[in-house]
This record gives C-alpha cells, structure tokens and sequence, in this order.
C-alpha cells in the first residue's frame, strides 16, 4: 500500500458538531492535516470558528459556518456554503449529537418533545445532512459519508441507546443505496472516550467505573485521535473497499463476529 493512499488532498470535508473541546476537533484537525479542506460545522458558531481558526493557523484551510441540524433550511445553508468555498463536498462526518442530555431519566418518564429532540438532533440530522450532500458529492464522482454510532447502543439502554442503533440501521441503508454513486457510508461505535462530554459523563472512580473496566477487553477509555486514526481509513482511498459496516473503537468492550 502506498503512503498516498492515506492522503486527502483535494478533498473537502464538513464534520458536523466541530467545536472546541469536543471529538468533532479532533476529527477537524486530523482531516486537515491528511490535506482536507474542512468546514467546521456546529449550533455554536464560536466554538467551531476557534476550530477552524487553528486549523488555519496550522497551514490548513478551513471555514466555521452554525448549523441547526434539525433545520433543513440551515443545513442546506451550510452545505451551501462549502460549495461556495471549497467547490464541492467529499467528505461527510455527522458527528453532531446529544448525549449527557439524553441520559440519567427512564423511557417512561421522558417527554415527547425531547424524544423528539433526540430524533432530531441524534437521527434526523444526520439523514438530512445525508440528503443534502449527496449531489455534490455524484458531481464529483463520489463521496465517504461517516456516522457515529456508540457502545451505548449495544444494547440500547437510554433513549441516547436508541437514537445510536437508529444510526446503524440509517448506516446501512445509505450505504445500499448511494454504493451505485460511488458513496461509502460507515459508521464509528466509540466506547468511553476521553472528550469533554465523554469525562463528565464517566466519573473517574466508583461502581459504573469498575463496570466499563471489566467489560473492556484491553482498555476501557480511549482518546479523540484513536476514533480519528479509524476515520482516516474510512474517508481515505485506503478504505475504498469498505461501506455499511459499524466499527466499534472501544477496547473489546463490544465483541461481535
């Protein structure tokens, strides 16, 4: 294999929910540094322009644009703006998700309007953002769209659970159908993670602690750059071959054949 086929140079990518702190950074930087254009993509705009800010100040190019994605009128308006920027769309990582919002209240105590808030930001954005790349990247000749699963989805246990096994199903679905367009779509199933939202979520010490340990079969916390370094293969020439899959980054923690 050659180097070049990890390259990404030429390439345009928007990564949904890319502020400051979060995984979708670490997402922004390391396409930056392959040789992507990247549009840092987040409802706060302040955080995704801090983003973009560095990975321009790194020699890369970038662009921070605000995107509700439970507005199709505002995703369009992003993807829009990338056109305008960059000439097209490669690359599509819908990161963009809640998570500590989502959890800690039972099934039956939630209320219809944040199930479906959770729809909306966890599932439905992502399908739109979907829809709406999907010409530019046929100009093109193709395109790598990359979803986020989770190890909470296996089993599902809170609504957040829920809304990450939708993200399989939407996972393989667009990758039937888009494999004719020479568009692969993926999924990543991270375990804990060692983000912000990922730290205040796990405490560092105590029973659901000593849980994660003893059911991860090497470690039980990873960082951003270890789901980056999968995204890589993902989005480059490097993983051509591979669509409608789940990768699960956790450690074992999720064994499955």
């Amino acid at each position: 294999m050659k180097m070049q086929d990890w390259s990404l140079d030429g390439k345009v990518a928007i990564v949904t929910g890319a502020a400051v702190g979060g995984i979708g950074e670490t997402f922004a930087l390391m396409l930056a540094d392959a040789g992507a254009s990247v549009v840092c993509a987040d409802i706060n705009f302040e955080g995704a322009q801090g983003v973009a800010d560095r990975v321009n100040e790194l020699g890369g190019r970038s662009l921070a644009v605000r995107v509700d994605v439970t507005d199709e009128k505002s995703i369009d308006q992003a993807v829009a703006a990338t056109v305008a920027a960059f000439g097209g769309v490669d690359i599509l990582i819908n990161n963009a998700a809640l998570m500590i919002a989502l959890v800690g209240t039972s099934l039956i105590d939630y209320t219809r309007e944040r199930w479906d808030e959770a729809m909306a930001v966890n599932v439905t954005g992502s399908w739109m953002f979907a829809k709406a790349v999907v010409p530019s990247m046929t100009a093109r000749g193709g395109g790598r769209i990359v979803g986020m699963s989770s190890l909470g989805a296996y089993p599902a246990g809170s609504v957040y659970g829920i809304t990450k096994l939708a993200m399989v199903g939407l996972t393989t679905s667009l990758a039937g159908e888009l494999g004719p367009l020479n568009i692969t779509v993926n999924a990543i199933a991270p375990g804990f993670t060692q983000s912000e939202a990922g730290m205040k979520l796990t405490p560092q010490s105590g029973p659901m602690r000593e849980a994660i340990e003893a059911r991860a079969a090497t470690r039980a916390t990873g960082t951003p750059q270890e789901l980056a370094n999968v995204l890589h293969l993902l989005v480059s020439k490097a993983g051509d071959w591979i669509t409608g899959q789940v990768i699960h980054v956790d450690g074992g923690s999720i064994r499955r054949p």
